[in-house]
């Protein structure tokens, strides 16, 4: 299923219709998939509800955002343009590393998202996010694998300039992210993408990323090198998790970021976004999110 949050409440999504669920989204992503799907039935018995792609607002709230970085081709792309480093660190290929974004700097499809005062060098990130229906603390991979509600997508919006400076602390990036993320347009349940998984437990999505219309990346989700059961499971080791956590994979390779291509190619082509610029992401079985810069 597809549930979605509409300005008229949350709802399944079914073609050009849809059927409005009884609790907030949030909500609904907190009693777990099989009642969330029990609830989407009962839905769908309903009187259907025109809907345009305007009604289509923030999916839900999470209530922690953690963003992994498990594409080698970005990274390696990426550390030449904000570290000025070559290559990929060997710490990377030991773990799915992570880091916590802002989850009160959320915006929905179709909803502009700003630009930094202080930053010229603007950046999409072309990811794809697991929801999770329930949580726990040191969590299997099977038992995480489990615990995945559904799947968006997310555009993890970067100001380049104001990572790479404050990067060279160590700590890892902060006004440089914290600004703004994009997700949406909705969730899509688990179930509904099962037959997209490889042998290996990948997920296996045709994603790219277009600017004012110009496709600028393309790449397979199944490139991650980890799975998201297998990041659900590092991310709940000695920790814990909860229904509702949003675990996005990191940048796709392929230019899935402005960032990659310009460490590869010595300057900054295509150029920073700049206001006014539309951010364009498709994702096999998961729909489009867009949004423009302001």
């Amino acid at each position: 299923m597809r549930l979605a949050t509409l300005r008229q409440g949350a709802a399944v999504i079914d073609g050009g219709s849809a059927y409005l669920l009884p609790l907030p989204l949030g909500e609904v992503v907190a009693l777990g998939l099989e009642r969330a799907l029990d609830l989407g039935a009962e839905a769908l018995r309903a009187e259907p509800l025109p809907f345009e792609p305007a009604d289509l607002c923030l999916p839900y709230r999470p209530p922690a955002i953690r963003d992994f970085v498990t594409f080698e081709s970005h990274v390696e792309g990426v550390r030449r343009s904000v570290d000025g480093a070559s290559g990929v660190p060997e710490a990377w290929y030991d773990a799915p590393t992570f880091y916590f974004t802002n989850p009160h700097a959320l915006y929905g499809p179709g909803e502009d998202a700003p630009r930094p005062a202080a930053s010229r060098a603007l950046d999409f990130e072309l990811e794809v996010a697991a929801v999770l229906g329930r949580g726990g603390s040191s969590l299997s991979v099977e038992d995480s694998a489990a615990a995945i509600f559904g799947y968006t997508i997310l555009n993890d919006w970067s100001a380049r300039d104001l990572q790479s400076r404050e990067m060279k602390v160590g700590l890892g990036p902060a006004k440089g992210k914290d600004f703004a993320t994009s997700i949406g347009p909705w969730i899509v349940t688990a179930d509904e993408v099962a037959a997209h998984h490889d042998v290996d437990g990948f997920l296996d999505l045709d994603c790219r990323v277009l600017v004012n219309g110009e496709t600028v990346g393309r790449d397979r989700l199944s490139h991650m090198r980890w799975t998201f059961a297998e990041m659900v499971a590092y991310a709940s080791r000695d920790s814990v998790v909860v229904a509702g956590d949003l675990l996005a994979s990191g940048t796709t390779g392929g230019g899935g970021c402005l960032a990659e291509l310009w460490g590869r190619r010595g300057e900054q082509t295509p150029p920073p976004l700049e206001p006014g610029d539309e951010v364009r992401i498709e994702v096999e079985a998961l729909g489009v999110l867009s949004a423009r810069v302001r």
